[in-house]
């Protein structure tokens, strides 16, 4: 029998998901937070999800393989069609113990669509990696990736990509987005979600993901490389700063 809740992962279940599943084809989304791996902890993004109202049910670190899952696995999660990273809430709606409502501006039904695309499948597994999206996390260490893949697996979802490779950021938005090839299930790209605008989770290395290529050689880089730096300049030190029950900031600053 599989597990909802995925074996050796920490748990911050959150308060409101995205209601029950409606069946179909199994998948998983993955999706680019935006943080820096080497000063944004899983557990710290996976806190500034849940206050944001876009819980994802699982959040990865692949620098150091830790695990955060927020919501059952046989539950739908919340963070599909909404913005990405941690600075953005879900816009809120009538309904706030069922899906999420996206933005007012879009027309209706775009709207109803991308609400219930959190539902769609049997399972729609959707997994926040703390990566950045013009970096693909596949060109890095992917620590515990095979302990994920096995729990995903034991859930029916195949080991395919059928939309392919993502696109490269900042392409992501613009994509082609195939409700046919999203009908099949397996592995996509947050930004090959049939109705979205997420640019992420960017390039990255599908048959390396699945576990049908072998890992390269990985030069990591030490936090303070100005060749880093600068996209990382922006983010907050997460870890620790967004306690259970704090209200959700708008905006990140880096904190001295």
């Amino acid at each position: 029998m599989s597990d909802a809740w995925m074996p050796g992962a920490g748990y911050l279940r959150t308060a409101v998901d995205g209601g029950q599943l409606k069946g179909g084809a199994p998948r998983a989304v993955w999706q680019a937070l935006g943080a820096d791996p080497r000063i944004v902890s899983a557990r710290s993004a996976a806190q500034r999800l849940e206050q944001l109202g876009r819980s994802c049910h699982l959040v990865w670190n692949p620098l150091c393989g830790e695990i955060v899952q927020l919501v059952p696995i046989v539950r739908a999660a919340r963070s599909l069609g909404c913005p990405e990273g941690l600075e953005q809430p879900a816009p809120s709606g009538p309904d706030e113990a069922g899906p999420l409502a996206p933005p007012a501006d879009r027309p209706a039904a775009t709207a109803a669509r991308l609400a219930e695309v959190n539902a769609e499948g049997r399972v729609c597994a959707q997994i926040g990696v703390v990566a950045f999206a013009w970096e693909p996390f596949t060109s890095g260490p992917m620590a515990d990736l095979q302990a994920i893949m096995r729990w995903l697996d034991s859930w029916g979802i195949a080991r395919r990509w059928p939309a392919g490779r993502p696109a490269a950021f900042p392409l992501g938005h613009a994509a082609y987005r195939s409700r046919k090839l999203w009908a099949r299930g397996g592995h996509f790209g947050a930004s090959q979600v049939p109705g979205s605008t997420a640019d992420g989770p960017g390039s990255v290395d599908v048959e390396m993901l699945i576990g049908r290529a072998t890992p390269h050689a990985i030069e990591l880089r030490q936090v303070g490389d100005p060749a880093t730096d600068g996209a990382s300049a922006s983010l907050a030190v997460l870890d620790g700063i967004f306690g259970a029950g704090e209200p959700a900031a708008t905006t990140l600053s880096r904190i001295s």
